[in-house]
This record gives C-alpha cells, sequence and structure tokens, in this order.
C-alpha cells in the first residue's frame, strides 16, 4: 500500500504541477519547504549537519535557504517534460567560454564526462545538453518501488537521455559509458555520494567521506576531457561553471583513480562553497 501512494505521488507531481500556473505552483512550493524547515524533521536536520559541515558559523537561515533551493529544484523538475527546445536553452546560462569547452569536446570525438554533486538543477542541464542537439548518456540508482525507478527512467528518457540502470542491467554501466565517449556522446554521472558502498575515501570539507570511482575512471580510460560541473540557480536560470580536471598520467591505476576523484572533491567543495543553499544533501555523507 505505501508502496503505491509513493508511486501515486510521483505520478500526481508529474501531472498536476505541469497543469498549474508557474506563480500558483512556486507559491506551493515554497509554502512547502517553510513548512518542512517548521517541522524540523530528520531530512531538514541532516541537511542542518551538513551545511555545518561546508559552514561552521553558518545562520541557520541557510537551511531554510537550502531548503526552498530544494524546492525549486523539484518544482521545475516536475515542469521540464512540457518545455520547448528553446526553453530549455533560455532557462540555462554557461559562459561563452566554458560552451566552446564542451562544444569542442564533442566534435573531437572523444566525448566529454561531466561529474558534477547535487547541486541546482541537474535535470535542466541535461535538457539543455540535449536541446545543443548533442548526445547524453547518464546512470540511474534503482529506487523503490520500481514503479517509482520506471517513472524516473521515462521521465529523463523524454528530456532525451540515454539511460543505464546503477545495478541489474545487462551490462556493466562503465564499459557502456566508454563505449558511448568513443561515440562522441556527453556522458553526466552525480559524483558526490557513492552508492555501492566501493567507493574512493576522499577529503572534503575537513571530513572524510567516499565519493563514486566512475568518473575518474573513465576519464582515465578513455582520454576523454573531464569537467566537475558547478550548478546554481540565478532567479530566472541554472548556471553552470566547469572546472577541468586532468588526470595523472603515471602510476597505478587505482592511485591515479584516487588522486583524479580527489581533485574532483576539491572542484565540487569550491563550488559548494560558493552556493552552500544549492548543495541538495539530505543524506549521510561523511564516514
Amino acid at each position: 500500500m505505501k508502496d503505491r501512494l509513493i508511486e501515486f505521488g510521483y505520478a500526481a507531481g508529474w501531472r498536476v504541477v505541469r497543469a498549474l500556473p508557474l506563480p500558483v505552483a512556486r507559491r506551493i512550493f515554497m509554502t512547502g519547504a517553510d513548512r518542512a524547515y517548521a517541522k524540523n524533521g530528520p531530512g531538514t536536520q541532516r541537511l542542518r549537519r551538513n551545511l555545518q559541515q561546508v559552514r561552521p558559523d553558518m545562520p541557520d537561515e541557510l537551511v531554510r535557504d537550502g531548503l526552498r533551493s530544494y524546492a525549486r529544484y523539484w518544482l521545475e523538475a516536475f515542469r521540464l517534460p512540457t518545455q520547448s527546445r528553446q526553453q530549455s536553452l533560455d532557462g540555462f546560462s554557461i559562459s561563452p567560454e566554458h560552451y566552446d569547452w564542451l562544444k569542442t569536446g564533442v566534435a573531437d570525438g572523444k566525448g566529454i564526462v561531466l561529474a558534477l554533486p547535487h547541486v541546482g538543477n541537474w535535470d535542466a542541464a541535461a535538457a539543455w545538453v540535449v536541446a545543443n542537439d548533442w548526445r547524453m548518456i547518464t546512470v540511474a540508482e534503482r529506487l523503490k518501488p520500481e514503479a517509482v525507478y520506471e517513472q524516473f527512467l521515462d521521465y529523463r528518457r523524454k528530456l532525451g537521455m540515454e539511460v543505464l540502470p546503477l545495478t541489474g542491467g545487462p551490462r556493466p554501466p562503465l564499459d557502456v559509458l566508454a563505449e558511448k565517449l568513443q561515440e562522441g556522446y556527453v556522458a553526466a554521472l552525480l559524483g558526490d555520494r557513492d552508492l555501492s558502498r566501493n567507493g574512493v575515501e576522499v577529503e572534503f570539507f575537513g571530513g572524510r567521506t567516499r565519493m563514486p570511482a566512475g568518473p575518474a575512471i573513465l576519464a582515465i580510460r578513455t582520454g576523454a576531457p573531464l569537467y566537475a560541473v558547478d550548478l546554481s540557480f540565478t532567479p530566472s536560470t541554472t548556471h553552470a561553471v566547469l572546472r577541468r580536471i586532468v588526470p595523472p598520467t603515471e602510476g597505478a591505476l587505482d592511485v591515479r583513480v584516487k588522486a583524479t576523484t580527489q581533485l574532483l572533491a576539491d572542484a565540487y567543495a569550491a563550488g559548494i562553497a560558493d552556493h552552500p543553499q544549492d548543495w541538495h544533501m539530505l543524506q549521510k555523507l561523511w564516514l
């Protein structure tokens, strides 16, 4: 029964939120965020602890702003499938220099590895990539119940992404991603939270955590350029900043993967420190 209610809730979200006038939907989601802040449930408390790791002297209003940012992500996510190609382009901003990095990487035929933390609206970023006529592939965590996972697959495929399951697929996702990179794809991977329990241990905001090795392994195996992507919200767009990560070329593979993943962690930290309210990490992260 609980699974059915969760499934119904997501399905209703995608249908109902699209139908509401944007000002009305925005007001509903911001009110929900403020109520979550006032209620101070487990997710809010975890967000507070995570943000205190980023900024030990933070004002508690940062938690409220973080919940509002997270609500904005969900509001936009529910409405993204109804956007036109031009709206996806207009709702995203990036410097001309960083745009050229992506355009050149795709044209060179090596593909591009984009690694990003849970910041801003990563689905809007994906819609922008696809709107530029660049082929994109990503990996999705298997959610429970299965029907919700299928809804998310359908949602992201409607945005134009190819999606691989993190587990349970016919082939290891890293093998498929490596092949797609050689065809000039953009491979986008969330990289600040390890879901396998076999990730690389890194230092992150003064503590120890584990992050997935996938982005580093892909870049080292294929030679595709690797970028840490920093996303943040402006009043009207999702804004992107790219940081180029250059893996070391000498040493054992595991040493190079660890060093590259640490470089990614440092790049994530630089962006999160600039706009911590847009980091949507409501789960336990540090060891």
